[in-house]
């Protein structure tokens, strides 16, 4: 049994297209500083915290400031955009979920991301691309896909939801309190959110970095009581390991309900008054 969803592309298929009229690449990084090493020729950046983040607040930014990013970038309402990124996609699902969260239709994730390209051997470019701005008229923000901190409290221990926890089993457990190197942005508190299921977000792919068949991915997640008859909320630390579980969950196997809580546990962790195991 496939993928519910047609939203992987191969290194091939970005190669031929990466010319046609109507498609964007757009590299995503964890490591804000590799687009500038070297990145796919013609892709545009995406800084998952100065382009993706408000800057006073600790959230999206609104909608005024996304139709004029995406503009800029040469991204109109009818764009195929193509994701990519570091460390098997982690922050390219991040914004694949973000643009889902301000309704672009047509997006997908270059399967391997930027390590599989490299391994390949294909073309690294450092010249800047110069895309022509357009317009873009993004829907008001989908609440759908997106979990706020007292929705994820009702629904602790309710029978049809499953919550996962997609950071190490060290953060889990609270033995951490973020991942190494992240000390300083961690919470107050360590441990996790009761009933939440530990499913670390790297199993879901291979040593290659592409994304497990989805009878892989069932399995893997089944295993944890995580089914398709549940409504399921995914979180990690900022919402960003997190929205790459979404995208397996919501766009791969075709999981009706799947939110991305994406204050996560640095807000869970320091919030007065709720409920934490370890």
């Amino acid at each position: 049994m496939g993928y519910a969803n047609d939203v992987l592309v191969s290194s091939d298929w970005v190669a031929e297209h990466l010319s046609d009229d109507g498609v964007v690449v757009a590299e995503v990084d964890e490591n804000t500083d590799l687009y500038e090493e070297g990145h796919i020729p013609g892709a545009v950046k995406l800084h998952w915290r100065d382009d993706l983040q408000d800057p006073i607040e600790r959230d999206l930014i609104d909608k005024d400031r996304f139709e004029q990013l995406l503009g800029e970038r040469g991204i109109g309402n009818d764009t195929t955009v193509v994701v990519y990124g570091d460390k098997n996609n982690w922050f390219a699902a991040y914004a694949y979920w973000y643009l889902k969260v301000y309704g672009h239709k047509d997006i997908r994730i270059l399967d391997g991301g930027r390590q599989k390209w490299i391994d390949e051997s294909r073309e690294l470019t450092t010249n800047g691309p110069k895309p022509a701005a357009t317009s873009y008229s993004a829907k008001d923000a989908d609440e759908s896909i997106r979990a706020r901190r007292d929705q994820v409290r009702d629904w602790i221990g309710v029978g049809d939801r499953a919550l996962v926890d997609v950071r190490s089993p060290q953060e889990y457990s609270g033995e951490l309190m973020a991942p190494p190197g992240y000390e300083q942005e961690g919470a107050s508190r360590t441990g996790h959110i009761p009933s939440a299921q530990s499913i670390p977000w790297a199993q879901a792919v291979k040593d290659d970095g592409t994304f497990k068949s989805a009878d892989d991915l069932r399995e893997l997640y089944g295993g944890k009581g995580v089914t398709e008859d549940k409504k399921v909320t995914a979180y990690c630390r900022i919402g960003e390991r997190s929205a790459h579980t979404w995208f397996v969950l919501h766009e791969l196997l075709g999981f009706k309900d799947v939110r991305n809580y994406d204050g996560s546990w640095t807000e869970w962790g320091n919030l007065v008054d709720v409920p934490i195991e370890r």
